[in-house]
């Protein structure tokens, strides 16, 4: 079974930084991309950045220069570390990990459980 556990999450003042960390476990494949997304309340959920295996990172607009999204392919791991932080970053990260199984070789789309993360001005 596919398990995406999220931790870093927590209060922080306006301008401080958080480093969120989304561990997988249970693949039997290739993941060949994670990324992290992230819902404010009463708001859709949007794209934050993606890496792909390859390491090819993106970044959203309104994150760029601010978070760093980065991956350890041997621990199947990807971390966001997130500074100059804004009030308006204020949200549940959900991870999210793309798997080709190799059995298969279909794509499957997993996803965490979400970390609040609150940054106060």
């Amino acid at each position: 079974q596919v398990q995406l556990v999220e931790s870093g999450g927590g209060l922080v003042q306006a301008g401080g930084s958080l480093r969120l960390s989304c561990a997988a476990s249970g693949i039997k494949g290739d993941v060949k991309s994670m990324g992290w997304y992230r819902q404010a309340p009463g708001k859709q959920r949007e794209w934050v950045a993606t890496i792909t295996d390859g390491g090819t990172t993106n970044h959203a607009d309104s994150v760029k220069g601010r978070f760093t999204i980065s991956r350890d392919n041997a621990k199947n791991t990807v971390y966001l570390q997130m500074n100059t932080l804004k009030p308006e970053d204020t949200a549940v990260y959900y991870c999210n990990a793309e798997v080709e199984w190799y059995v298969t070789r279909r794509a499957y789309s997993y996803w965490g459980q979400g970390t609040q993360v609150t940054v106060s001005s």
